[in-house]
């Protein structure tokens, strides 16, 4: 069954959001009424691509997740994606094109730290070039890659953007360590 425009940004609402949310903060996330948002999340939650973990809060779920063209991961992937990546695999963080900042991320963990010491014009060079996107996708993480294309869209700048995507990659990292079994440190 294909999923109608507003369902699936919807949908893409709650991924960004990443946990239990109040339909009005999904609402606002999307960009879209209220009245017509809860509808389609009530809609979505019956045929299991929301869930409601607490009274008055939604999620996504695997299905939902699947509905927008993401794999699920499993415990080796999820592995995979956490795993210390050689020199060559790294992220080499620019300010510029031809302007290095001998920055590098060996692991997607270390490019969640990386994050809170990167100046904004090199945060701003690499996001809106689609360079955190690629490498996402590059290291595995094809979920990650789509919500950062989803951050991208909503226009943020600054620290409200650099907090965003750290929130975001943090996220990620610790829902990844648990599929993988792992423990992880918050940074």
């Amino acid at each position: 069954m294909s999923l109608s425009h507003i369902r699936l940004e919807i949908l893409e609402a709650m991924l960004l959001l990443d946990k239990p949310e109040k339909p009005a903060n999904i609402a606002k996330e999307a960009g879209k009424d209220f009245p017509s948002v809860m509808m389609h999340i009530l809609w979505l939650t019956r045929m299991g691509y929301a869930t409601s973990p607490a009274k008055g809060l939604y999620v996504i779920t695997e299905k939902g997740k699947r509905a927008l063209g993401l794999p699920e991961i499993s415990q080796e992937k999820a592995q995979e994606i956490l795993a210390p990546l050689p020199p060559n695999k790294a992220f080499h963080f620019y300010m510029d094109i031809g302007k290095p900042l001998n920055l590098y991320a060996h692991s997607l963990q270390d490019f969640c730290g990386k994050l809170l010491k990167l100046n904004e014009e090199s945060l701003n060079f690499h996001l809106f070039r689609g360079d955190f996107e690629a490498w996402f996708t590059c290291i595995g993480d094809v979920e990650l890659a789509k919500k950062v294309s989803l951050l991208k869209s909503k226009k943020k700048a600054g620290e409200d953007l650099r907090e965003r995507l750290h929130e975001i990659v943090e996220n990620r990292c610790k829902a990844l360590a648990n599929v993988a079994a792992q423990t992880f440190a918050s940074v």
